[in-house]
């Protein structure tokens, strides 16, 4: 059974669409954020506002996110140190991270620091797209349900 949803909340693009899943199946919602913002205002739904380090945010979400757990972050070493405690973690553009696939991305997450800091690469991530948030709210829908059906947490979803 699915305990809660945590939700890296700074920068995160598709708020609305994790009230709306968490709506559909009862679940309880918080958002972690170094400082206060709008969050959809819905029974279940709450803001921690942490303070304090850089990484304050991250350390509380992590104390809190075990099995069972869904955690929403597009920051990889935050993702990495969830699936450490057991819990799902989604990234907003919908894709999924596990055991199987965050040490690539913390790879090259580090490969592209190195690229920005010699100045051979400079921008940030590309535009969110609507299909960011269609594949999103899709991947979280089948987390969801794949952990209310008691499957282990290096499960993936079946494909139909």
């Amino acid at each position: 059974m699915v305990l809660d949803i945590y939700v890296d909340a700074d920068a995160c693009p598709v708020k609305q669409e994790v009230c709306r899943v968490a709506a559909r199946y009862g679940l309880g919602v918080t958002f972690v954020s170094n400082s206060w913002m709008r969050v959809p205002e819905q029974d279940g739904v709450d803001l921690v506002v942490v303070e304090g380090q850089f990484d304050a945010a991250d350390d509380w979400i992590v104390e809190r996110a075990s099995k069972g757990d869904i955690v929403v972050t597009a920051d990889i070493p935050l993702a990495s140190r969830c699936l450490k405690g057991g819990a799902r973690v989604l990234g907003p553009s919908g894709r999924p991270f596990n055991d199987d696939n965050i040490g690539e991305a913390l790879a090259a997450r580090e490969l592209m620091s190195d690229l920005r800091d010699a100045g051979t690469m400079t921008g940030g991530p590309p535009p969110f797209r609507k299909e960011d948030r269609s594949r999103f709210l899709q991947r979280l829908d089948e987390i969801v349900q794949s952990v209310t059906r008691g499957a282990t947490v290096g499960d993936r979803p079946r494909a139909e």
